[in-house]
């Protein structure tokens, strides 16, 4: 018993301290990055509509495995399995849940417009610990980074070089 409760310390605590945690589904090829709240025992998670992050491979009733980092070193501290269940838009679930990620949101496009965008366009899911933590691996677990617009590298401006060095000499 003393073990069950140190393993769901460990998890509540890691999970709450974490901005970000990663995620994988059961039917996600990788694990994807994503930011939360923990709420009544819960990550809470909102996503899946325009602007909001995507929440690729979690189904309503399905499983998923989340891995935390360390606040303090960044490195992975914990993994654990977890059940998902959707909330619907406007129960008491939905409601709670949403009043918690109204607060973690950063730089919305619609301020208080926000919740009723987040009922009309988008889901938000409650990933519930289900079982003892995984044991970490062994290895990296490295992976390329899934594709997105925002990874494209261009080539360095000729100038840039010039422009960087110019700033140290004038101080």
């Amino acid at each position: 018993m003393t073990s069950e409760l140190l393993d769901q310390a460990l998890v509540e605590e890691a999970t709450k301290k974490s901005g970000l945690i990663w995620v994988r589904g059961a039917d996600a090829p990788a694990a994807r990055a994503l930011w939360h709240v923990w709420h009544e025992g819960a990550v809470c998670l909102v996503g899946d509509g325009p602007g909001e992050q995507p929440l690729t491979g979690l189904a309503d009733g399905g499983a998923a495995e989340v891995t935390v980092r360390s606040k303090d070193k960044g490195g992975r501290l914990v993994t654990w399995p977890a059940s998902v269940s959707e909330a619907a838009p406007g129960s008491p679930e939905w409601e709670a849940a949403v009043a918690e990620l109204k607060g973690k949101r950063l730089n919305a496009p619609d301020g208080e417009e926000m919740l009723a965008r987040w009922a009309r366009e988008c889901r938000v899911l409650r990933l519930v610990p289900a079982g003892s933590p995984l044991t970490l691996p062994d290895g990296t677990l490295a992976e390329r980074p899934v594709p997105s617009p925002a990874t494209t590298r261009r080539p360095v401006p000729a100038a840039l070089p010039r422009l960087l060095a110019g700033r140290r000499k004038k101080k």
